[in-house]
């Protein structure tokens, strides 16, 4: 608990920890940044209850189709060992060749949603490729936590997302880092008012400022937007700081820190 308010962390990376150092370090490279965390399990929920986080969506991506069966399970058997702590979200990868058993396997392992990252895993949202993800997660009510945005690459920004909301309306999807990573305004303003588009505000607060953190939290609607750290990216008492010093009030806080998140991934 934070200030008495009940807080899930809804955007967090994990890694076994053979591989924690060398996975973190490819995401540092491919963004010129520098986490401050190691990624691993035990790092996570040290990190977290120190500063008094109560729970945290666990996720991981793909970066081929061979990955996806053991990434799941990691993932899956991580949430087993976390006493309460996890939900977990399952990878999928546009090149697979059997789309429909990786769904089947995810929900076997009883993971509550599915993790995609256009940018580093390189396919466009709004591929052909992708479609049957799309379809087959709308059918089995699986939200789609979706790294979104990157003013480098024209694989996730609101040109792309834009027609998979309008198609597939029953999914869920929620556009990490405030809807487009480095193009928050141009998200805004596209996607906004749009049903089954949600957001989170990770990767958010270190690249503009918190008045504008809070108008666009307002644009979309605090009923729409999750608290997400992207851990290990950045401290947690700089994120819950920001956070707390937007001057939301009492409802948005507690929509944005653990309602919408409960009702999302159906949390007790």
């Amino acid at each position: 608990m934070i200030n008495g308010k009940y807080v899930i962390d809804a955007h967090c990376h994990i890694y076994p920890e053979k591989i924690a150092s060398r996975a973190v370090l490819g995401t540092d490279n491919f963004y010129g940044l520098h986490s401050v965390y190691n990624g691993t399990v035990a790092d996570l929920i040290k990190k977290g209850e120190e500063i008094g986080i109560d729970h945290f969506i666990v996720q991981s991506v793909a970066t081929t189709p061979k990955q996806v069966k053991s990434i799941n399970e990691f993932i899956a058997d991580s949430v087993k060992i976390a006493d309460g702590k996890f939900t977990g979200l399952g990878t999928m990868h546009p090149d697979s060749a059997d789309i429909k058993g990786d769904i089947e396997h995810l929900l076997e392992l009883g993971l509550k949603g599915v993790k995609l990252h256009p940018d580093i895993q390189q396919f466009k949202i709004d591929d052909y490729r992708c479609l049957k993800i799309y379809e087959l997660c709308e059918q089995k009510g699986l939200p789609i936590l979706m790294h979104t945005g990157d003013n480098r690459y024209d694989y996730s920004n609101p040109n792309r997302m834009l027609p998979i909301l309008e198609i597939y309306t029953t999914l869920t999807v929620i556009g990490a880092h405030m809807g487009g990573w480095s193009v928050w305004d141009d998200a805004a303003m596209r996607l906004a008012g749009h049903k089954n588009f949600y957001v989170d505000c990770s990767s958010t607060f270190p690249f503009i400022e918190k008045d504008k953190v809070k108008e666009i939290i307002r644009h979309y609607g605090a009923d729409r937007v999750l608290f997400g750290t992207d851990y290990p990216m950045w401290p947690y008492k700089e994120e819950l700081e920001s956070f707390f010093s937007m001057g939301l009030d009492e409802n948005e806080i507690e929509s944005i820190l653990n309602i919408n998140a409960k009702k999302l991934f159906n949390l007790e």
